[in-house]
């Protein structure tokens, strides 16, 4: 089948979407399967395969990767899973151009997903896409444009979502189980070493980098890290740090137990990729990523607030009395959501684990479940066979203003890169920012932990990204014009993510 470029994509959908998009009420017949196409199928989109093998309701029918190997791997895998081997593709195009292809889940890297769910929907398929579901905020819009003009399904892999200990938490504060609720705290607390030099490496033989670039321009030299796949986390050209990688996660959780339906006011981010020159012994090492390792964000939403931490350092101390209380001491990650209340504390610590704390910091209660993940596919494909949107639990705009969470924390502290500051100097700056948190107090605590990870302050300084004042109609910055550059990107000839008016 011949490649078809992004116009002519474009057109054949539009020719054919009055028909693709008419909404299925109903499988046809018990017996009738939908047909899933899984694209990226190296890492998550094993989990993807999985969870649609698994349900009764679906029947994968098509592999993406531009990885060739990797593809034709999980063809032979999906193969002894239902019996027949789904096709095979390098191009999601072809994949979208397949008869019998209802549905469309993107476990790609970051900086295809929102294309990918735009290309998806122009065609007729509902989309299950991971988080972030977007680069960057332009794309996020643009999805959830899409999902409303062709009538689609569309699931953010906020998995969360689907929990009932988080329903059940999120329910209990709302009906003022911990007193008045204003702030919360995600954590990152989460180990990442070095992804090594940066270099000139060469593309893994099966690889379709052309394809792999996709939206993104070619870089020069081609790769620059060492290991091709899953380290473009840290490369912001294609991925989004722990702050979008993680984030979106418990920033969705945040927003969600807070009642927060929109981007904030403002945000400002301070921190650094610090560390590795001392876990490498060597001062003039250059590690390959450029996402920060280390991060705090704070968010303004008026009368509430979201505090983002990211530590890719030891995890092991500096966690705080809340944290240490609700996550344990020691070492191990520390990932999740603090809920702080007059009366007490909600902390998420696992997917399927809620906790509720007296101000004593006494367990007086907890919120568990199992099978998340499952549950999360069951809702979409729920959606799917119903036809009724408001049914998702994580949909466009859920996904999209998670994901902006992150990409405004991000864009603060891209912009305030080159200005590193001293300790003194960002809690003099911090202490006139809005916010319900005891910003010193936090910024102690991340000073401490990088000094017990051997980070020598005055030799590599944190850097203090500026305040940035964000308009939620608009989506647009108010007090910079330099942030609203990287509200979205230039991307390459025929891989265009069209604005909302254009999908």
């Amino acid at each position: 089948m011949p490649r078809l470029n992004r116009r002519q994509f474009s057109a054949a959908a539009a020719a054919t979407v009055a028909a693709a998009s008419i909404p299925r009420t109903s499988a046809q017949s018990p017996n009738e399967q939908l047909g899933v196409c899984v694209a990226g199928v190296n890492s998550r989109g094993g989990e993807h395969i999985r969870g649609f093998n698994k349900d009764p309701r679906t029947v994968i029918r098509a592999i993406v990767d531009i990885d060739e190997e990797v593809g034709r791997k999980r063809a032979d895998q999906v193969a002894k899973m239902q019996g027949k081997a789904p096709e095979v593709f390098k191009d999601v195009r072809q994949a979208l151009d397949m008869d019998g292809i209802d549905i469309l889940t993107c476990a790609t890297p970051n900086h295809w997903h929102a294309l990918m769910g735009v290309w998806a929907m122009q065609a007729g398929k509902d989309v299950y896409v991971e988080k972030p579901v977007s680069h960057n905020i332009h794309e996020g819009r643009a999805l959830v444009a899409a999902a409303k003009r062709y009538g689609r399904m569309f699931q953010t892999g906020t998995q969360s979502r689907s929990s009932g200990a988080c329903q059940d938490a999120v329910k209990f504060i709302a009906e003022g189980g911990i007193g008045d609720v204003n702030f919360a705290r995600g954590l990152c607390y989460k180990r990442r070493k070095s992804i090594g030099s940066l270099g000139d490496y060469k593309i893994p033989d099966n690889v379709d980098f052309n394809l792999w670039s996709g939206p993104a321009s070619y870089t020069d030299p081609k790769l620059t890290r060492q290991r091709f796949h899953y380290d473009w986390h840290w490369q912001r050209h294609y991925g989004n740090g722990d702050l979008g990688n993680q984030g979106p996660h418990q920033t969705d959780i945040a927003r969600w137990g807070l009642g927060l339906n929109r981007h904030p006011d403002s945000v400002i981010s301070y921190g650094g990729r610090l560390g590795y020159p001392a876990e490498r012994k060597d001062e003039n090492y250059v590690d390959a990523g450029d996402t920060a390792n280390t991060e705090v964000s704070i968010y303004n939403y008026g009368d509430k607030c979201i505090v983002f931490e990211t530590r890719g350092l030891d995890v092991s101390e500096s966690a705080g009395k809340e944290v240490e209380g609700m996550f344990g001491k020691g070492k191990g990650n520390k990932i999740g959501v603090i809920f702080y209340g007059t009366d007490g504390y909600v902390a998420q610590t696992r997917y399927d684990l809620c906790k509720v704390f007296d101000k004593d910091m006494k367990l007086v209660k907890e919120f568990k479940v199992s099978n998340v993940g499952d549950a999360h596919f069951a809702n979409f494909i729920d959606a799917c066979v119903s036809r009724d949107y408001d049914s998702l639990n994580a949909d466009a705009m859920t996904g999209h203003l998670s994901a902006g969470v992150s990409h405004l924390g991000n864009i603060s502290y891209y912009l305030g890169e080159q200005n590193r500051a001293s300790i003194a100097d960002i809690k003099q700056a911090l202490a006139s920012i809005r916010s319900l948190d005891d910003n010193a107090a936090t910024l102690q605590r991340t000073v401490e932990h990088l000094e017990k990870s051997n980070v020598d302050l005055a030799k590599t300084p944190l850097s203090l990204g500026p305040l940035l004042e964000f308009d939620n109609e608009t989506e647009r910055f108010t007090n910079n014009e330099a942030a609203n550059a990287m509200l979205t990107r230039d991307y390459r000839s025929g891989f265009e993510v069209p604005s909302a008016d254009k999908v």
